[in-house]
């Protein structure tokens, strides 16, 4: 688990994106960047959460934010993962887990007494000058974009 701690600059980080392009913290200085980890494309929870960052894109767009879904699934997979659902959010591959490391989203986990590693599905809000100001771990799905956006609003 990592040591961030709100009020702290986040991590740097260049991630490729699922149309070839890549993605830096850099990229967005002035926006605030709303950086969510999910475990997996095309599975219930990933794809409900994805489909309400989308919905919600042109608010978070309107009070100055941009949405990062990222995985370790490939480009090619988050590819079809946007065509399948209509997904308008940027989605970034983390094949190395790097950046799942540097923000403590690589975690040990436990499935009927088996331990293994995975994705904390977990979000930080960057403002525009690239602190943390809000980290949220072991996220449920429901109502979540819409309490992320409404923290967006009060930055």
């Amino acid at each position: 688990m990592s040591d961030l701690a709100i009020g702290q600059p986040a991590p740097a980080f260049t991630l490729p994106l699922d149309d070839g392009r890549t993605v830096s913290l850099a990229d967005f200085r002035g926006r605030a960047v709303v950086l969510y980890f999910y475990p997996k494309d095309d599975t219930p929870g990933c794809t409900t959460e994805a489909r309400d960052f989308s919905a919600h894109l042109d608010a978070f767009t309107a009070a100055g934010a941009v949405v990062i879904g990222v995985s370790k699934d490939t480009q090619a997979k988050h590819n079809r993962f946007r065509a399948k659902h209509g997904l308008s959010i940027l989605l970034g591959t983390d094949e190395d887990g790097q950046v799942l490391e540097a923000y403590g989203s690589w975690v040990e986990k436990s499935l009927y007494g088996r331990q293994y590693m995975g994705i904390d599905r977990s979000t930080f809000l960057i403002d525009g000058e690239g602190v943390l100001r809000q980290v949220w771990r072991k996220v449920k799905v429901a109502g979540h974009a819409e309490a992320v956006l409404k923290a967006v609003r009060t930055l």
